[in-house]
């Protein structure tokens, strides 16, 4: 499905997506927002409608340019863009970009991932839920999954379920954008890696008072 029309004038003010516009698109079913998107913005956008089935996209609202409001717009949704020419994007569902290890870091070992990996995870999140009280854990359930790239840098991530606020979704999906979980992935880690927020009222939260007196936290 090709969202937009490419008329002669929408061609020529999308021919630098990078240029910045005022954009106005609030939060709202995936498929219709990239249809405001590419009739705003004049940029092509190709999707396989099944793809945008049950996502829904984040606010986009402010002077950025069509690049910048493609990725938040996109933010925690599990799709990616694929730019085929400056004024035609294509969407995919997201993968992890092979991506070196960084210097001083060990290469992933090739077990499956246990449990020391699977708390460098919890404590990447938790450190970074706990630097905002919009989403600090134990008040909202979440499901979330993550796309986690060799260097262990969060390449992608999808709101599966909502936390029952817009603007505490957005706060989420901002947090976990580039979340270092501070070890390299292991190269048998199975993506996306599936994560469940759940409220105090569970007996099970994470727990921000560690964090007190923490830069950032």
């Amino acid at each position: 499905m090709l969202f937009g029309w490419m008329t002669p004038v929408a061609i020529a003010a999308s021919l630098d997506a990078n240029v910045a516009q005022s954009l106005d698109i609030p939060a709202q079913e995936l498929a219709s927002a990239l249809e405001q998107f590419s009739r705003t913005t004049g940029m092509a956008v190709l999707v396989d409608r099944q793809l945008t089935r049950g996502r829904r996209s984040l606010a986009v609202k402010g002077q950025m340019s069509a690049n910048d409001a493609l990725e938040r717009m996109l933010g925690g949704s599990g799709l990616m863009a694929r730019y085929s020419r400056a004024d035609a994007v294509t969407l995919k569902v997201a993968q992890v970009d092979p991506v070196p290890a960084r210097p001083g870091k060990p290469a992933g070992g090739t077990s499956p991932i246990a449990g020391n990996y699977a708390t460098s995870i919890q404590v990447a999140i938790e450190r970074s839920l706990c630097r905002s009280p919009e989403v600090q854990p134990g008040s909202f359930r979440a499901l979330l999954q993550l796309w986690i790239g060799r260097d262990g840098v969060v390449q992608h991530s999808r709101l599966v379920s909502s936390t029952g606020d817009v603007q505490r979704d957005a706060v989420l999906v901002e947090s976990l954008q580039h979340l270092d979980i501070e070890r390299p992935a292991p190269s048998s880690l199975s993506q996306p890696v599936t994560l469940l927020l759940l409220p105090e009222s569970s007996g099970k939260r994470m727990d921000c008072s560690q964090w007190k007196g923490v830069s950032g936290g």
